[in-house]
């Protein structure tokens, strides 16, 4: 992030939360009130979380005007998210009553062992079962240099 991005977004989103009030803040002088936001959305936190903690992240869920998913990974800032559901760590806790207390909330919810990924999935396909079929490298306009990972990633500094 460029420095003078990184400056207006900590002091305008952190310092002021001016995202959480309606028209608070503006991009290209177009006013944003999330409250008008009304397509689905899932919302993945995570319990151990030093940098983004999760109640605060609760009350962020529950400004949105459409649907809102609130999932709450039982681990840190990277670990929650990044935790597929081959690896048979961690849990996640959900709850679809999103009442105004995040511990009400979380006393309510529901522990379901291993990664949210699969949850998401389900939530995600539940809108539109339509798939993408994966592209095959090679078979279009643009041609395959090498086989992944490809030779950058082991050049030594």
């Amino acid at each position: 992030m460029p420095p003078k991005m990184h400056s207006f977004y900590l002091r305008n989103m952190y310092q002021k939360n001016l995202l959480a009030q309606p028209n608070g803040i503006a991009m290209k002088n177009v006013p944003i009130d999330i409250s008008k936001i009304d397509i689905p959305v899932y919302f993945l936190s995570c319990r151990e979380d030093h940098i983004a903690p999760w109640k605060s992240t609760y009350k962020g869920a529950r400004l949105f005007g459409g649907k809102t998913r609130f999932v709450l990974a039982a681990s840190g800032h990277i670990a929650g998210v990044v935790n597929p559901p081959e690896g048979g760590k961690y849990n996640h806790f959900i709850n679809d009553n999103m009442v105004e207390d995040p511990d009400e909330w979380y006393a309510a919810a529901t522990e379901v062992s291993g990664s949210w990924w699969p949850d998401w999935q389900h939530w995600v396909t539940s809108f539109d079962k339509t798939r993408v079929p994966a592209r095959i490298p090679g078979k279009g306009k643009v041609k395959v240099i090498e086989d992944a990972p490809g030779s950058y990633v082991k050049v030594l500094a």
